[in-house]
């Protein structure tokens, strides 16, 4: 091989020698407040049916689950037909946006409110509002539509309204607002998923210019917006859009009563940060719910399990050790909360917002 080793080739083994506990139950019944059953999300899940989910959720301790593929109109409907109906008090289902017919509706906000009411109507239990939001979405002068932008108060009165909550995720990690070079800690990743590299970003404040939004301004929209509407309730998908900065995120909750966040895909953020993390959600854990956003799958149910249960140090984030891991070259340590914070953050924070 030489002296030289490409980066694709490195398998390094860990020689630690540490204590391993796997946990393919939880302390606690488990809500998981961000997961996916529909197209394109759902993986599998899409073909299956609710008798064949039952089972798995019962073999993992899981209690419920929201479903955020709902969408809209038929869509919707069938959504809540096949799982919600299917499965009465374990699943329940969010609808969508129409992010692609803003660019044809002058009253695109009016339309969505309209829209979610039919959606509650037709028994959805929140809305799921994704990054298309601020990053791709665009009016009819073809402009990007901001994340606090008011011609969507609408729909956010709508929500409080309705009392059904927003589940919103409108950032990716920071790393994907930066030059994919030598630096990037999301290398390899990026270059698997391209179409999640959102740059070049213009300036904080140019939405004239070409090129993305910075992350920071999207994050400073979404409390704006939050702040705004103190009747909404928000969940801030995966840890407030923000997981590498829990600081920012705790700003956001303290001033704004109606946020709240879910741990979707970001063990692999926390688990690196492990005294921060711990000290955030036990300062919040009337605040913070669990989520995986991995569809229904008891392998990674387990790892959340271990890392928010046990002190386990040095383990895989990657429910499959996938080779490289999927989003960096790092392992996570478990945090061993509370049983207090486990139960709120397992079940009673999602049983209370969505009404479980």
């Amino acid at each position: 091989m030489g002296d030289r080793l490409a980066l694709d080739d490195y398998r390094p083994r860990q020689q630690l020698r540490v204590a391993v506990h796997h946990v393919p139950r939880p302390r606690f019944p488990v809500i998981d407040a961000h997961n996916h059953l529909g197209a394109p999300f759902g993986g599998e899940w899409a073909a299956r049916t609710a008798a064949e989910l039952a089972p798995v959720l019962d073999a993992a301790g899981v209690a419920a689950i929201v479903d955020l593929d709902g969408g809209w109109g038929d869509r919707l409907r069938a959504e809540i037909a096949r799982w919600q109906a299917s499965l009465p008090g374990r699943v329940a289902v969010f609808a969508g946006l129409d992010y692609d017919g803003w660019a044809e509706d002058p009253g695109f906000g009016d339309t969505e409110a309209r829209r979610l009411r039919e959606g509650v109507a037709a028994g959805a239990r929140g809305l799921k509002v994704w990054k298309l939001l601020g990053l791709r979405a665009r009016d009819p002068r073809g402009r990007l539509v901001g994340v606090d932008d008011p011609r969507l108060d609408p729909l956010w009165a709508a929500a409080a309204e309705l009392a059904v909550p927003v589940t919103i995720h409108v950032a990716d990690p920071t790393a994907f607002f930066e030059p994919l070079d030598v630096t990037n800690e999301r290398w390899e990743e990026l270059h698997e998923h391209p179409d999640w590299h959102f740059w070049p970003t213009r300036p904080a404040g140019r939405p004239d210019l070409d090129g993305f939004p910075p992350f920071d301004e999207l994050i400073d929209g979404l409390e704006a917006m939050v702040a705004r509407h103190p009747r909404t309730t928000f969940i801030g998908a995966h840890v407030g859009c923000a997981a590498e900065d829990l600081g920012r995120v705790s700003r956001i909750l303290e001033r704004c009563p109606n946020f709240h966040v879910d741990l979707a895909a970001r063990i692999s953020e926390l688990g690196r940060q492990p005294c921060t993390s711990r000290a955030f959600i036990t300062r919040w854990a009337d605040r913070v719910l669990f989520g995986t956003d991995m569809a229904p799958d008891p392998a990674w149910w387990a790892v959340y399990y271990r890392f928010l249960e046990t002190a386990d140090e040095s383990f895989a984030y990657d429910a499959h050790e996938s080779t490289p891991p999927s989003q960096g070259r790092w392992r996570i340590h478990g945090l061993d909360l509370p049983d207090d914070v486990l139960r709120r953050v397992y079940h009673d924070n999602a049983a209370r917002l969505v009404r479980f």
